[in-house]
C-alpha cells in the first residue's frame, strides 16, 4: 500500500480496502494484444457493404461466399474469420462476450506509447505510475491472506497494468521459476535485517519460489481434452491454467500478445498470411483456455479479459495493410459472462461517419468493460481510484 500511494499524485483519491469475498471474486486474467490489432479483420462486419469497398484485397469473404476462407456469421451483421473459427464453440456456449467499436476516446496522437500507457494506466495521466488492475489488487483484500504471490505478469517485466500491485511479480516462464538452494539463502542473509518494504518483498520473492515449486507443471493435464498450442502464448495461458488448477492464491494473471502492427501484406484469411496467423495462434490458446477451466466445476470462477491500444483504418493501405486507427474489439470470456453476442453500438464506417475520415469512431470506452468487470466480478466498488475522473456507463456484459 505504501508504495502505491507513493506513486500517485496528491489529488488521487484515498484507498479503501474492498472487504474480501472469497465465494463472490473471480480471478482475473488480463491479455493485451500489443500493436493495434485490427477489429475489423477479427470480428468483421459483412453487414456494411461498404467493408468490402474500403478493403477490396484484405476483406473476409461474406459467410455466403462460394471462398473456403469465408466467415462465420456470429449474427446478421458480424462474422469471425477463419483464423478465429476457434472461438465460436465458447461464443455459442454463451461464454464469450465481443465489444465491438471499443477504445479510448482520448487517444489522438496514434502513438503506441501513449496508447498503451493511457490504457493500462486506466486513465490519461502520465503522472501515474500504477496500473488499473494493480489500483484494484491495492484496494481489495486478499482472497488468500497467507498466499505470497497475488498475481503474476507472465512478461519479461512487470507490465504497467500491473505496476503497484501487491504481492505481484513477472514471471515470463512460470514453469521454470527457481533460484535454487545457495541463491535462496543468501536471499536470506542479506534481506534479514533490511527496511521493512525490502524485506517483506524479498521474503514473498522466496516464497514464490516455494509454492511455485510445489506447482506440477510438467505435469498438468488439461481438463475436458484442452490442447494447448507449443506457441509462447499458448504456454503461458498453460501456466496460468496450471496455476489456478494448484489454488495457489492466485487472483489476477496478465500476458501479452504482440505482433499487430499490420502495416504491410497484412492479408485476412488463408495460411501464411500475418494476419491469419496471429489470429489461428491467439485464439486457439483462448479456445484451450476456455475448455480448460472455464468448462470446468461452477465453483471455479475465472474471467478473461482482452483488449487493444486501438484498432485500424477502415481502408486498407497501398501496401495491403492498415495504418493506425482508433476503435477496435475487446473480447470477454468466462462463465459468468453474458455471451454469446456482439455488444456496441456501431457507428458507421460511411466516410462522413468517421473519425478524421479515415477511423471508425468510439462508441465504447474500454474503461466502461473493465470497470463493470472490477465491480461486479471482482467485488471492488473503488470505481475512483481504479478509474479516477471517470464515470463508467455499464454494458451488462457480466452477470
Amino acid at each position: 500500500m505504501s508504495a502505491m500511494a507513493a506513486a500517485m499524485p496528491a489529488w488521487f483519491p484515498e484507498v479503501r480496502l474492498a472487504s474480501s469475498q472469497n465465494s463472490a471474486r473471480d480471478i482475473v486474467v488480463s491479455v493485451f494484444m500489443r500493436g493495434g490489432a485490427d477489429g475489423l479483420t477479427l470480428v468483421a462486419p459483412f453487414g456494411d457493404p461498404l467493408y468490402y469497398a474500403g478493403r477490396p484485397t484484405i476483406a473476409v469473404p461474406r459467410p455466403d461466399a462460394t471462398s473456403p476462407n469465408r466467415g462465420t456469421a456470429l449474427d446478421d451483421f458480424f462474422m469471425l474469420p477463419p483464423g478465429m473459427a476457434a472461438l465460436l464453440p465458447a461464443y455459442r456456449a454463451g461464454q464469450l462476450a465481443i465489444v465491438h467499436a471499443a477504445g479510448q476516446r482520448y487517444t489522438t496522437s496514434r502513438s503506441h506509447f501513449e496508447a498503451e500507457i493511457y490504457l493500462e494506466n486506466g486513465k490519461p495521466d502520465y503522472a501515474i505510475e500504477t496500473g488499473w488492475l494493480a489500483r484494484h489488487l491495492a484496494s481489495s483484500e486478499p482472497l488468500d491472506p497467507s498466499a505470497p504471490l497475488r498475481a503474476i505478469s507472465v512478461t519479461g517485466g512487470t507490465r504497467r497494468t500491473m505496476q503497484g500491485a501487491p504481492r505481484t511479480l513477472p514471471i515470463p516462464n512460470p514453469d521454470s521459476y527457481q533460484l535454487g538452494s545457495p541463491n535462496e539463502l543468501a536471499l536470506q542473509r542479506l534481506f534479514a535485517n533490511a527496511w521493512s518494504p525490502m524485506r517483506n518483498a524479498a521474503l514473498d520473492g522466496l516464497n514464490t519460489v516455494n509454492v511455485m515449486r510445489g506447482v506440477d507443471f510438467p505435469g498438468y493435464r488439461p481438463a475436458n481434452g484442452a490442447q494447448y498450442g507449443d506457441n509462447y502464448f499458448a504456454r503461458s495461458l498453460r501456466s496460468v491454467a496450471t496455476m489456478i488448477r494448484a489454488e495457489i492464491g492466485l487472483e489476477a494473471a496478465h500476458l501479452d500478445y504482440g505482433g499487430w502492427d499490420t502495416h504491410a501484406n497484412q492479408g485476412s484469411v488463408g495460411r501464411g498470411n500475418v494476419m491469419h496467423d496471429l489470429m489461428t495462434e491467439f485464439s486457439g490458446a483462448l479456445a484451450a483456455f476456455w475448455q480448460d477451466i472455464m468448462q470446468g466445476p461452477p465453483s471455479l470462477r475465472v474471467t478473461l479479459v482482452v483488449a487493444t491500444e486501438f484498432g485500424r483504418n477502415v481502408r486498407e493501405n497501398g501496401s495491403m495493410g492498415t495504418d493506425h486507427g482508433r476503435a477496435g474489439v475487446m473480447f470477454v470470456m468466462g462463465p459468468a459472462v453474458r455471451g454469446g453476442r456482439v455488444f456496441g453500438d456501431w457507428p458507421g464506417i460511411a466516410m462522413e461517419l468517421l473519425e478524421d475520415g479515415q477511423d471508425l469512431r468510439v462508441t465504447t470506452d474500454t474503461r466502461d468493460i473493465l470497470a463493470e468487470l472490477v465491480q461486479t466480478r471482482l467485488g471492488n466498488a473503488n470505481q475512483s481510484l481504479v478509474f479516477p475522473n471517470y464515470v463508467p456507463r455499464f454494458r451488462g456484459v457480466f452477470r
